[in-house]
């Protein structure tokens, strides 16, 4: 895969989901692997600007308050600002949602950030290949959203055969 630089905004909610799911280090495990971490509070950097060029943006986990705010304009964080930007600039904006069940007003948004330009992806696995742990089904959905991002060299295994 070719070299990409990182960058890395994460709200409390999602610090705290990365504690809890990963482990004490799970914030600094994500940290290094960025190569410029931003508070969300810091609406001034540079990834808020659309002069700023970059293939586009991930929001992993997005979470139903980021969804509604990035579909109804609400840019009070970096992390929706530079949504935003990535929506009004017509680069790619990936949306890995992971509630369940969904009720109507999350459909909507999805439906609006979809209209937007967005894609929405949810974290589905691809039993079709038989994954063996939660490693592989993690690496298959990661490798998905690299994918549809247009990086590289295809990452995700494909479905090969028929039923």
């Amino acid at each position: 895969m070719q070299s990409v630089e990182t960058h890395l905004v994460i709200s409390q909610a999602a610090e705290r989901t990365l504690r809890y799911e990963l482990g004490p280090n799970g914030y600094s495990m994500l940290h290094r692997l960025a190569e410029k971490t931003y508070s969300i509070e810091d609406v001034g950097a540079a990834i808020a600007s659309g002069s700023v060029q970059t293939a586009g943006m991930i929001v992993a986990p997005c979470s139903m308050r980021t969804l509604a705010s990035i579909a109804n304009g609400f840019s009070d964080s970096l992390l929706t600002r530079a949504a935003d930007v990535q929506l009004k600039e017509r680069r790619k904006l990936l949306l890995i949602t992971r509630e369940t069940p969904l009720h109507l007003v999350h459909l909507r948004n999805m439906c609006t950030v979809t209209e937007m330009g967005a894609i929405v992806m949810p974290p589905v696995p691809a039993f079709y290949l038989h994954p063996q742990t939660v490693d592989e089904i993690a690496h298959q959905i990661a490798a998905r959203a690299i994918d549809l991002m247009g990086i590289g060299e295809q990452q995700a295994e494909s479905w090969s055969g028929s039923v």
